[in-house]
């Protein structure tokens, strides 16, 4: 089978956040399975010789290579896509995202036709791609080069829908006939995520509860409607985890390598977190890592009402990320009354995230909701025990057996979970099993690939 991924990000050109794992893992893994796959994504300011090899195949597009021959197109234009953001600046989205992107979904199509890459299956990503679907049963719906072409659309998180002004929609270059509320208007705006969800012919999500929950007013952010419509086109694969990355067997960055057969050296990894986070060195008492963005969304809004209680119930707690000021300031201000307690770091570390996932004892992830979620992978690859809000991915990767869930989204019950597993740990003996279970399963990217593959014949039987 003949497939094209277009993404806007993708590992390890450039990254955002979890859509470029995917995309750099996917189609390797398609590669491994004897598929022809291609990759086609904007060259940004970062994809830069000699770093990554890209050899010059048109005056506008560029490529290199990843696995075997999985070739990576570069859409070129600096006018557009020469910056040092992907989406945008300090000042926020680039003004001109809707220029950037449509222009990205064109130039796409038409570079098929170029390489002589009859695609069977087009795997679009998120908004910034989702003009092409668009555009394939629009502008393209006459030409015979793309008549067997199918399209698969995945929603990474529908909270982030590529919204534009109705006075921007002649620089799609389609008839007004397409601004209605059947397909990209929405509310009287562009809506990007929308068109591909109306034009694409599956949609897919990165969890099979995350499928569900976006046809439910709660979490459909407004899209509920068309989605329940498309109820018998929308399916849901977990993302999988690359555990050539994730792997305490392996892992450069911890103090000490470790797996299931000699647990007891995650304790030196454990040690040596409480050693740079600058808290006291102590074996008995449960230590909980976060590696998150810091926004409500990863549910700091009940942890950030709940983290008095927390300090004051003989744990420690290391965090790890940035986000909104707000969430900032208020942990700046705990751990000013808390230094022993809780360690901050507001920044990107990977080296630090690696320490935090391996010198754990509680990996917490409390998101209000969540497409997939890696943290809680990454963690049970570790022995690390995930403790989480019962949605979408969550819901899908962690049980009471490897895990602890709590399912009503209140501080209360936040609080009441975290008590639980500190308890549980001081327990001691059954927190070796619960290790043992969390370490034995098995998220790789292998099964998730033959899942998709699947999808991809039925969108071909469509």
């Amino acid at each position: 089978m003949k497939i094209a991924i277009c993404a806007s990000e993708v590992v390890p050109f450039a990254k955002t956040g979890g859509l470029a794992d995917v995309t750099g893992a996917l189609p390797l893994e398609l590669e491994s399975l004897n598929q022809e796959v291609i990759i086609i994504m904007p060259r940004y300011k970062a994809i830069q010789e000699p770093k990554f090899s890209v050899q010059r195949l048109k005056p506008d597009i560029s490529y290199s290579v990843i696995g075997k021959n999985a070739k990576v197109y570069f859409i070129e234009n600096d006018m557009y896509f020469n910056r040092d953001g992907l989406y945008g600046d300090k000042a926020g989205d680039y003004k001109d995202n809707l220029d950037r992107f449509s222009y990205y979904s064109r130039r796409a199509l038409e570079l098929l036709k170029e390489i002589d890459f009859a695609a069977d299956i087009i795997h679009c990503h998120d908004w910034q791609s989702a003009l092409i679907p668009v555009y394939l049963k629009t502008l393209h719906i006459d030409n015979p080069f793309y008549q067997n072409t199918k399209t698969i659309f995945t929603i990474h998180n529908i909270g982030y829908q590529g919204l534009f002004s109705k006075e921007e929609f002649p620089k799609l270059g389609m008839d007004w006939k397409f601004f209605n509320m059947e397909m990209l208007e929405f509310y009287g705006k562009i809506n990007l995520l929308k068109g591909g969800i109306e034009f694409c012919d599956i949609i897919n999500t990165v969890s099979p509860t995350y499928s569900k929950e976006i046809q439910t007013k709660e979490f459909g952010y407004g899209l509920e409607g068309i989605l329940t419509k498309r109820k018998n086109d929308v399916f849901g694969i977990l993302n999988g985890l690359d555990y050539s990355i994730w792997n305490p067997k392996t892992d450069k960055f911890i103090i000490k390598n470790y797996s299931i057969e000699n647990l007891h050296d995650k304790y030196k990894n454990k040690e040596d977190l409480q050693r740079i986070c600058k808290l006291p060195i102590k074996t008995d008492v449960a230590l909980f890592g976060i590696v998150s963005r810091l926004a409500e969304q990863k549910g700091f809004d009940i942890l950030a009402d709940a983290m008095e209680k927390i300090c004051k119930m003989n744990l420690q707690l290391v965090i790890l990320g940035t986000g909104d000021l707000k969430y900032h300031v208020i942990l700046e201000n705990i751990v000013k009354k808390y230094p022993k307690d809780i360690s901050l770091h507001l920044k990107f570390d990977d080296p630090l995230a690696h320490k935090i996932y391996a010198g754990s004892d509680v990996f917490l992830m409390p998101s209000k909701y969540e497409p997939c979620g890696l943290g809680q992978l990454i963690s049970m690859s570790y022995g690390t025990i995930p403790l989480v809000f019962k949605t979408g991915g969550l819901a899908d990767t962690v049980t009471e057996d490897d895990g602890f869930i709590f399912d009503k989204y209140k501080k209360e019950d936040l609080i009441k979970t975290i008590d639980k597993a500190s308890k549980a740990f001081k327990g001691k003996k059954k927190w070796p099993q619960l290790m043992q279970r969390a370490m034995q399963n098995n998220f790789s990217w292998k099964e998730s690939a033959k899942k998709y593959l699947a999808l991809y014949e039925k969108a071909k039987s469509r």
